[in-house]
């Protein structure tokens, strides 16, 4: 943890299923300086408190009900009755496997943290989502922040219709 940020103006929302790890993502968040941490239990209620606004950070489990985590982040990105569809979010979750990770990256999350997981670990998401923030990209099937993450020559013809500013 040697970049030090402080934490305790951003608002968080922890959306999980377990009563539990709410509150052990609750305590770390504490622990990191933050102060302004709200918890929900299922997707409706999360939904609700989006909707109340006044979030920047949404942490969120896969495994929800009545919707998924997945369905969570699909709704913030491309609903129009979502408050803010640039907001980052961490998909918090056991659901490990390289299809999770890629299906989540595929519907716009900003950083993928696997259970368990190290205080160090959810330290270093929340700097990648604050103090790196990364551009967001509004493509035909997919509106999230850019999924790049090296700069890397493009090699062929440039075909874009509108040249980047």
């Amino acid at each position: 943890m040697s970049e030090k940020i402080d934490f305790s103006h951003v608002r968080f929302l922890v959306v999980d299923t377990n009563r539990l790890m709410c509150q052990l993502v609750k305590d770390i968040l504490m622990m990191l300086g933050c102060t302004q941490v709200t918890t929900a239990r299922d997707s409706e209620k999360a939904i609700a408190n989006l909707r109340a606004g006044g979030y920047d950070v949404l942490i969120t489990e896969w495994n929800l009900k009545p919707r998924s985590g997945l369905e969570l982040l699909d709704w913030m990105r491309t609903d129009g009755g979502s408050p803010d569809r640039m907001m980052p979010v961490i998909m918090l979750t056991a659901n490990s496997e390289v299809e999770y990770v890629m299906e989540s990256r595929d519907k716009g999350v900003t950083e993928f943290l696997a259970k368990p997981f190290t205080a160090d670990g959810m330290y270093r998401r929340l700097v990648s989502v604050i103090a790196r923030p990364r551009d967001f990209v509004s493509v035909k099937g997919y509106f999230g922040p850019d999924r790049r993450r090296q700069q890397i020559p493009f090699e062929g013809p440039d075909r874009r219709q509108q040249k980047p500013e």
